[in-house]
């Protein structure tokens, strides 16, 4: 053996896109050994094609970006302030939270999208429950209790979302729903038999009929990447889960596709494009979209379905709206006027309303 023979490194993989420094992990989405600026740069390119590809935003917009705190709208956050300065988007970027009144949880969880406002630079619009409908969730769990609370928080935040979107006067709300969470609401909607809401759920703009459209630029991106990308980059993020959703329906979705991701981590994406391919059958009866007669805001029904909430909440009558067809117009008369202009939802409250 020669005297200048150096021994090789044994065990020590190679980055598979550069071959120059050694691999730090292994990519979820698709098995790849990757190093962290490979991995960091991948990750963003792939955000920046689906934001080309889908038209996502276009020059001049003001975009509100969803913020409750957590790992996927940190990161959305970071990653739309990076790409915004780093390709020339033209948007003017602000965050917006919703405080759903949870103490111990949301109280938290806002201090972080604070610090976040600070880091990023971007103006932060917090709206609240007890401001817009009069409740808090504690208010409303110590009333109906654990069951079906998340009911009245999912149609509530929807709402408050596009209301203080309105506030903000933005053209556009990106969230930072992942790949993960499309599927489970693919599955989701499957096993409800809501053939109007599966119909749109892969959709990557939304509520583009309605008074602000809602994009996902995470949609193709696996949640264990994401969470891998803050973890690496040191993000600002809380991690606590809702203390009122241990038993949430879509828990259960959740660990289906877990499952589903160990044994073949493509599952994910498959179910999205399943999701995708679906059609309607043209016999299929789809709800007509009109708006509340109460408060103005997007509603197939007389009345919207957080103001059916309300009328319940506020007549000692929490189970009222709950399930499907329950509330002011289940016998489905379409006795409303129609406004085919774009509703405005800034000027009227559900909260505000007398019951």
């Amino acid at each position: 053996m020669e005297a200048d023979s150096k021994p090789k490194k044994s065990g020590a993989r190679l980055c598979c896109v550069c071959n120059q420094n050694r691999a730090a992990l292994k990519r979820p989405k698709t098995l790849e050994q990757i190093c962290r600026e490979c991995f960091y740069a991948v990750f963003e390119e792939e955000i920046h094609q689906v934001i080309l590809e889908n038209q996502l935003f276009k020059p001049g917009e003001r975009i509100a970006i969803g913020a409750s705190g957590g790992k996927d709208s940190t990161v959305l956050a970071y990653v739309l302030s990076e790409l915004n300065r780093r390709h020339n988007y033209g948007l003017d970027l602000f965050l917006l939270s919703v405080d759903e009144g949870i103490t111990g949880y949301r109280d938290d969880s806002l201090e972080t999208v604070k610090r976040n406002e600070l880091q990023y630079g971007l103006p932060l619009k917090i709206v609240s429950y007890k401001d817009l409908y009069g409740w808090t969730m504690d208010e409303i769990v110590k009333m109906i209790g654990l069951k079906n609370n998340c009911t009245f928080c999912g149609v509530f935040r929807r709402q408050a979302l596009d209301r203080g979107a309105a506030l903000l006067k933005v053209d556009k709300v990106a969230t930072g729903h992942n790949a993960d969470d499309i599927a489970e609401t693919v599955l989701l909607n499957i096993l409800r038999g809501d053939i109007a809401r599966l119909s749109r759920c892969t959709s990557i703009i939304t509520g583009e009929d309605g008074p602000i459209p809602r994009c996902k630029p995470f949609k193709y991106t696996y949640e264990k990447e994401i969470v891998m990308y803050a973890y690496f980059k040191k993000l600002d993020y809380f991690s606590t889960k809702c203390i009122y959703s241990p038993n949430a329906y879509r828990g259960f979705a959740r660990e289906f596709i877990k499952d589903l991701e160990r044994t073949r981590p493509r599952a994910i994406l498959d179910i999205i494009k399943s999701g995708e391919d679906f059609r309607i059958s043209t016999t299929t009866k789809m709800p007509e979209q009109g708006t509340c007669e109460r408060c103005g805001y997007i509603s197939s029904q007389k009345w919207c379905k957080a103001c059916v909430l309300l009328e319940g909440l506020n007549r000692g009558l929490p189970k009222l709206g709950i399930g499907r067809n329950q509330g002011l117009n289940s016998d489905g008369k379409k006795d409303r006027k129609r406004d085919s202009r774009t509703p405005s939802i800034e000027s009227k409250q559900c909260g505000s309303l007398e019951f």
